[in-house]
C-alpha cells in the first residue's frame, strides 16, 4: 500500500529529526525485546507507524484518514440526498413554485406526486437519524473540531485564490484547506436547513414555531428548494474535485 504524504510548505516545516530520533528508538526497543519476550510482546501490541522523509516532505505509512463511522455516515448521506432530491423534484413539478423552472421525468423518482412522497417520506427519516448521528459522534469524538476549525477569512481568501489558479496543495489529504473547511461547514448548516424547511412543509400546523421561523409556508417551499440547490451545487463540486484528486476517493473506501 503506497504511503501517504504529509507535504510541508515553507511555513510548516518538519523537521525530521525527531522522527528520525523516533525510528532509532524503535530499533532499539526491538533490538532488546529478543531477550525480552514481555517487552516484545508489549510492543507488538502498540501500532507502530513508520516515518520517512524524502526532501521537503515527510510520509506515514498505514495512517487512517476517515474512521469506518465517517465513511458509512458519509455513502449514508449520499444516496439519501440523492433519492431525496429525485423525490422531490417529482413533488416539484406537481405543484412548481417558479414556472419557468421544471425537472426532466428522467431524473425524477416516484412516477407521480404520490409515489414521490411516500419515497421523499421513507428516505427522509434516514437523512435525518444519519445526520444527527453524524453531528453527535463529530462532536463526541472531537473530529469535527479538528476537520473544519479553526477557519478564518484570511484563509479562505488565499486558498481560494490558489484553487482559482490551480496551485492548491492536495498532497495531503489528512488536513482541510479553508476552502474545504468553509464548504463542509456550509453543507452542514445547509442540510439542517433542509431539515426544518422540509418539517415545516411537512407538518405547518404541528410545528407552528418552526413555520413562524420559515416566514409562513409558502416562504418554507422557498427555503427548501434553495436549500436543495445549494447542496445540488455542492454535490457537484465534490464530485468534480473528487474526479480531479482520485485519491480521495479511495481514502473514502477504504480509510487511508
Amino acid at each position: 500500500m503506497p504511503s501517504l504524504p504529509y507535504t510541508c510548505d515553507p511555513c510548516r516545516q518538519i523537521n525530521p529529526s525527531p522522527l528520525r530520533k523516533r525510528n532509532a528508538s524503535f530499533g532499539a526497543l526491538n533490538h532488546g525485546a529478543r531477550t525480552m519476550p514481555a517487552l516484545s510482546a508489549l510492543l507488538q501490541s502498540i501500532p507502530q507507524r513508520a516515518f520517512h522523509t524524502a526532501g521537503n516532505e515527510v510520509f506515514l505509512s498505514h495512517a487512517t484518514i476517515h474512521p469506518v463511522w465517517v465513511r458509512a455516515f458519509h455513502w449514508i448521506n449520499a444516496a439519501a440526498v440523492i433519492l431525496m432530491c429525485m423525490s422531490g423534484w417529482q413533488v416539484y413539478d406537481a405543484s412548481p413554485i417558479f414556472g419557468a423552472i421544471r425537472f426532466p421525468a428522467a431524473i425524477t423518482l416516484g412516477g407521480w406526486l404520490g409515489g414521490a412522497l411516500l419515497w421523499h417520506f421513507a428516505v427522509m427519516w434516514i437523512l435525518v437519524a444519519n445526520f444527527v448521528a453524524y453531528l453527535a459522534l463529530g462532536v463526541f469524538t472531537g473530529r469535527l473540531r479538528r476537520t473544519i476549525f479553526p477557519i478564518t477569512l484570511r484563509a479562505i481568501a488565499t486558498d481560494l485564490v490558489a484553487a482559482l489558479r490551480g496551485k492548491l496543495s492536495h498532497s495531503d489529504l489528512s488536513v482541510y484547506n479553508a476552502v474545504q473547511k468553509l464548504a463542509y461547514l456550509v453543507v452542514i448548516v445547509d442540510i439542517a436547513l433542509v431539515i426544518v424547511s422540509g418539517l415545516t412543509i411537512w407538518k405547518p400546523v404541528q410545528f407552528p414555531v418552526l413555520r413562524t421561523l420559515m416566514g409562513g409556508f409558502d416562504n418554507a417551499r422557498i427555503v427548501h428548494f434553495v436549500a436543495m440547490s445549494v447542496l445540488v451545487g455542492f454535490f457537484a463540486i465534490h464530485v468534480a474535485m473528487v474526479a480531479l484528486v482520485p485519491r480521495s476517493l479511495l481514502t473514502m473506501v477504504r480509510g487511508r
